[in-house]
């Protein structure tokens, strides 16, 4: 399972994943889609709560995921929802630790 597996380091001679690598990890994932930005795929997700302060907190649990796992996504924080963004920006793709994150997101408890 993704959510089992610790981030790799990422340099940017990495390759990013394919379009058929990353449509099977995002079938192992619920409610993840990849979007593209300036021409970068990226995986993405809406989370909603009942009120800013559930939405901060879960911001919060993100944060510290991406800390733990010393990879960084984009974190969007509105009234009753944060909107998690992951890519690797040093190959500006995606890469397996981009699924690996979005999958721990998905435990996080608000």
């Amino acid at each position: 399972m993704l959510n089992e597996l610790r981030c790799e380091a990422c340099t940017p001679e990495a390759i990013p994943l394919s379009y058929d690598e990353q449509q099977e990890l995002l079938e192992a994932i619920e409610e993840w889609q990849i979007i593209e930005r300036e021409g970068i795929a990226q995986l993405e997700k809406q989370f909603k709560f009942r009120n800013f302060l559930s939405a901060w907190s879960f911001a919060n649990k993100v944060a510290e995921l991406a800390e733990e796992e010393f990879h960084h996504p984009a974190i969007l924080l509105e009234w009753g929802k944060v909107t998690v963004t992951w890519w690797s920006h040093s190959i500006k793709g995606l890469h397996k630790n981009d699924f690996i994150c979005a999958a721990k997101c998905d435990l996080i408890e608000p």
